[in-house]
């Protein structure tokens, strides 16, 4: 639906995200903590990661003239899923002080909901990364749209760890897939109804 740009921006995201779950894998493995299939994407995963994204290039290319501004949430959604692959797999490895984002208290690494400063910091620079791809790909231009889709990513990204640490412990029908769903749409939606008004008062 996008071409070539949109076509590129979707791989790239999946080979930095791949490469993330690489780092530090046999650390994770020894701990009980890597991804299953030694780190490999399934249609699960694709499903949870990039249907919010789908969707909105197929309304992009029947609608031309709104684009430009669901491209931002396109982005949004991308950034948002790299924040939370990053956040989650460095915070695996390498967060010293793992706490459950509803209460602050002290959970060990891997648990739903769990976060710390080294996963945030990663998932905060995952959604930049992404969201300047995005940018040099031509999918979205200028700083505050950037800005935004990398702030956005990460406030998706840290309600995504609410939901898991209260709606997923709750309920078992909520898969990891599903929630990673709710969280890109979720960004996209903070996307779509803030660039108007950040846009506009950039110009």
């Amino acid at each position: 639906c996008l071409g070539l740009r949109g076509w590129l921006a979707v791989v790239i995201y999946l080979a930095l995200g791949s490469l993330v779950t690489r780092l530090g894998f046999r650390t994770k493995q020894a701990r009980g903590l890597a991804a299953g299939r030694g780190g490999l994407r399934g249609p699960e995963n694709v499903g949870g990661s990039a249907a919010t994204g789908a969707l909105l290039a197929g309304a992009a290319a029947l609608a031309p003239a709104a684009a430009p501004l669901l491209l931002v949430g396109f982005a949004a959604s991308f950034a948002a899923k790299l924040a939370d692959t990053c956040g989650s797999e460095i915070g695996k490895r390498w967060g010293r002080h793992t706490v459950l984002i509803t209460t602050l208290k002290p959970v060990p690494p891997g648990t739903e909901g769990a976060i710390s400063l080294e996963g945030s910091a990663a998932s905060l620079l995952g959604s930049a990364l992404m969201a300047a791809l995005m940018a040099a790909l031509g999918l979205i231009s200028g700083r505050d749209a950037w800005l935004l889709v990398t702030l956005v990513g990460l406030v998706a990204t840290l309600i995504e760890s609410l939901i898991g640490a209260s709606a997923q412990q709750r309920w078992v029908w909520l898969s990891n897939e599903l929630v990673n769903g709710i969280q890109t749409a979720i960004a996209a939606v903070l996307a779509l109804l803030l660039a108007p008004l950040v846009l506009a008062a950039a110009s």
